[in-house]
């Protein structure tokens, strides 16, 4: 095979390479590092008789929403988003309602560098509100750091424990406590209430932050354990999604499936530039015997 002719057939080979892999490294480029300015926000419907709602995220002053969450329903929590510091809007709509439909609830964010926020809807439908906190993402070295979102409405009122340590004595319903400081190591949550109880075992390691989020589950109390963030890098874990739905800005769901393409891609572009070599190679060979 001449030189000229294999060089086109790599540089053919090149494109869809190119192609498929560009999305990934733009992806991988999107979350590699973080600006000075960025802070960070993830979104969370814990109301438990409000219906399933799509949530949208608006810079400010912006029509075009950031993110979309769409069907988000009772206890699903989304991972974090990193955003440039400023204001936001967050609207929830009916799951389904247009876009350009009046939200039923709204509410603004300011978004501090370095910082991160959850906005959960909480309360009950008919008091729903947008909830705002501020998240921790260090603790005290060689410890952990807990919180406790009470988000049953069947137990109004709970006692949460961890080992022998009480971390959250008499919550209320839509409430949330403060971070409680606990030694690192595997032990289990007790949440008692005077309806029913729950047990969770969960590990937390050293310089994590937790937060555990009582739920209304189909058999009675049920928590879960959200990592917030780990190894004090003031940076959040990438969170845990329960059930979500889809969200706007979409990244590559396997790189496995990217280079399964990328190799299809390639035979396929290898067998048609091998054909064309061949198909060019026959016609020189009958024309040089015809003139011949």
């Amino acid at each position: 095979m001449k030189r000229h002719v294999l060089a086109r057939i790599l540089a053919l080979l090149a494109v869809p390479a190119l192609c498929v892999t560009a999305p990934v490294a733009a992806h991988a480029a999107a979350g590699a590092g973080t600006g000075s300015g960025d802070g960070w926000i993830r979104l969370a419907h814990l109301s438990p008789n409000t219906p399933a709602v799509d949530v949208y995220l608006y810079s400010f002053g912006d029509s075009s929403a950031m993110i979309v969450l769409k069907h988000v329903g009772y206890g699903d929590v989304s991972p974090y988003e990193r955003v440039a510091s400023g204001q936001y809007s967050v609207a929830m709509r009916a799951a389904g309602a247009a876009a350009t439909s009046s939200p039923v609830l709204s509410t603004s964010v300011q978004i501090e560098p370095g910082h991160a926020y959850t906005v959960a809807g909480m309360g009950p439908e008919s008091g729903l509100r947008l909830t705002i906190l501020d998240d921790q993402l260090t603790t005290p070295p060689d410890h952990a750091l807990v919180r406790v979102i009470q988000a049953s409405l069947l137990q109004h009122v709970v006692n949460v424990a961890l080992g022998g340590h009480t971390v959250a004595p008499s919550l209320a319903f839509a409430s949330v406590s403060g971070y409680q400081t606990v030694a690192p190591g595997t032990d289990t949550i007790r949440v008692t209430a005077a309806g029913g109880d729950a047990n969770k075992a969960v590990t937390l390691a050293a310089e994590t932050v937790h937060t555990l989020v009582v739920l209304d589950g189909s058999k009675g109390l049920e928590v879960v354990d959200l990592e917030d963030a780990a190894g004090n890098t003031s940076i959040p874990a990438s969170g845990v999604a329960t059930g979500l739905g889809g969200t706007a800005p979409q990244g590559p769901a396997s790189t496995v499936m990217w280079l399964v393409l990328i190799a299809a891609g390639s035979a396929l572009v290898l067998a048609g530039a091998t054909r064309m070599w061949l198909l060019r190679r026959w016609r020189v060979t009958r024309l040089t015997r015809l003139r011949a």
